[in-house]
């Protein structure tokens, strides 16, 4: 009998600690995203459901239980492009864009932003992240060259006939350039055009950084994770670039990102 009771003590610890490493694998996938702070609630939600179990709260477990059944459907409804973008992720837990690093690409990058602000050159480019960007990549010219300034300056010449499109940087490549994004459903500023519409609708659906430049005013944004940072300096979007693309390998692997400082 004894040994029965051990057991089942010792299968109810390995249930707390698998529900334990899955709220935290969540809250890294969800990172930086709107439903982060959701996650945290639900993750103390959850221990007081157990622990209301474990110490016989009746009224507060039965409280918690209902809770917890109806707040999954709602959970998909409000935080679908989040769910989205997490479950890509787990498609794809290590990608060679995190072990690729800053390198000069970026300082490029940037310098040829940096004309075209000045210039009032509009101009669309995406590094790509952990999530590969293959479905939309389709309409897109396979380039795979090195990332110059030269090369940016060419493409969004509008002499040529990719720059309406954007650019795609894929392992500090030009992978792709004259792709077509898909334009956000939200109610943006009406000073954002065509191209900021797209960047924010390509991080609404995956976690790459877009950086966009207006062809009317020459003004640069950033768009991260659903979250557009506008009217900024080359300095600044250099640092921010290398900082989102360390130089360092960084391990993508869920349970143990913690290891890296993620």
């Amino acid at each position: 009998m004894d040994i029965l009771l051990r057991l089942h003590n010792i299968v109810e610890v390995i249930d707390i600690i698998i529900v334990a490493m899955v709220i935290y694998w969540l809250m890294l996938m969800f990172k930086g995203s709107k439903a982060e702070r959701m996650l945290w609630g639900l993750g103390v939600i959850i221990i007081l459901y157990f622990v209301s179990q474990r110490v016989e709260l009746l009224t507060l477990h039965w409280i918690l239980n209902n809770f917890l059944s109806s707040i999954v459907v709602f959970i998909i409804v409000v935080f679908q492009q989040d769910i989205r973008r997490a479950l890509a992720q787990v498609g794809r837990p290590f990608s060679l864009a995190d072990i690729k690093g800053a390198g000069p690409y970026i300082d490029e990058a940037v310098k040829a932003v940096a004309r075209m602000s000045r210039e009032k050159t509009g101009a669309l480019i995406v590094f790509e992240r952990t999530m590969d960007l293959g479905d939309y990549l389709e309409t897109g010219v396979t380039l795979d060259s090195k990332v110059t300034r030269e090369i940016l300056l060419s493409i969004f010449n509008t002499r040529s006939p990719l720059h309406d499109g954007a650019v795609v940087v894929r392992q500090g490549r030009v992978f792709k350039a004259g792709c077509i994004l898909p334009l956000t459903d939200k109610d943006v500023s009406s000073e954002m055009g065509t191209r900021h519409r797209a960047a924010m609708g390509l991080a609404e659906e995956t976690d790459a950084v877009i950086v966009a430049v207006s062809e009317e005013t020459g003004e640069i944004t950033l768009v991260v994770e659903d979250k557009a940072t506008k009217r900024i300096e080359p300095g600044w979007l250099a640092g921010e670039l290398k900082r989102l693309f360390p130089p360092a390998p960084a391990a993508r692997w869920p349970f143990f990102a913690w290891r890296n400082g993620k």
